[in-house]
């Protein structure tokens, strides 16, 4: 199996890689529009921020290829947002792959503790749908790092609920996504992944 994963100017990307090989699979990192294309499965992980990594994906016609791909397709944390319509961020136009808009956590007073931003750790995620996940999964704990999310829409495959609830998981197609980090979830997380090798 061909599995690539997509090179840009976000970070977290050699964890992901490790963690196939972990599940026993190579994956090539590269920006070759090619490889891109002709590869059986592609990954599109991610940290940082949205507009300076629009603007790269733009800058090398990765934003158009990554659009035309019809193979099985993997974002991960800021790889979902910026597949997503809007981001907040930077008030930013992205891939437009989901309809959903991503929008910014607001911290929440309440009277016992103060709901923090960025959203960081081990939460549940429920509502499964779709090929990647099973229902053994649900309600199962996911590993988060992030204080942008995707709304909920018809592309929600997953849902978590931080402050509010907001999508953990979308698909559309070809193109599957999830805001928590599948590479840092343990053993639920290599199952997702594998999931997704399977499709």
């Amino acid at each position: 199996m061909n599995i690539v994963i997509i090179k840009y100017n976000a970070g977290n990307i050699e964890s992901v890689k490790n963690a196939l090989s972990r599940l026993g699979v190579s994956a090539e990192i590269t920006a070759d529009h090619d490889k891109i294309n002709s590869a059986d499965k592609v990954i599109f992980p991610g940290v940082g921020e949205a507009s300076t990594t629009m603007a790269y994906l733009r800058e090398n016609g990765l934003d158009n290829l990554i659009k035309s791909l019809k193979q099985p397709v993997l974002g991960i944390c800021l790889g979902l947002q910026l597949m997503c319509s809007f981001s907040e961020e930077n008030n930013t136009p992205c891939l437009g792959i989901f309809d959903e808009k991503v929008k910014r956590f607001l911290p929440r007073e309440r009277e016992e503790f103060i709901t923090k931003v960025p959203h960081m750790g081990w939460n549940s995620i429920y509502n499964l749908s779709g090929s990647i996940f099973t229902y053994q999964q649900e309600k199962e704990y996911v590993y988060f790092v992030h204080s942008y999310y995707a709304a909920l829409g018809k592309h929600t495959i997953a849902t978590c609920n931080y402050i509010i609830p907001f999508s953990a998981a979308l698909q559309k197609d070809n193109f599957y996504a999830t805001q928590f980090h599948p590479e840092k979830s343990g053993g639920i997380g290599s199952e997702i992944l594998n999931n997704f090798l399977l499709l």
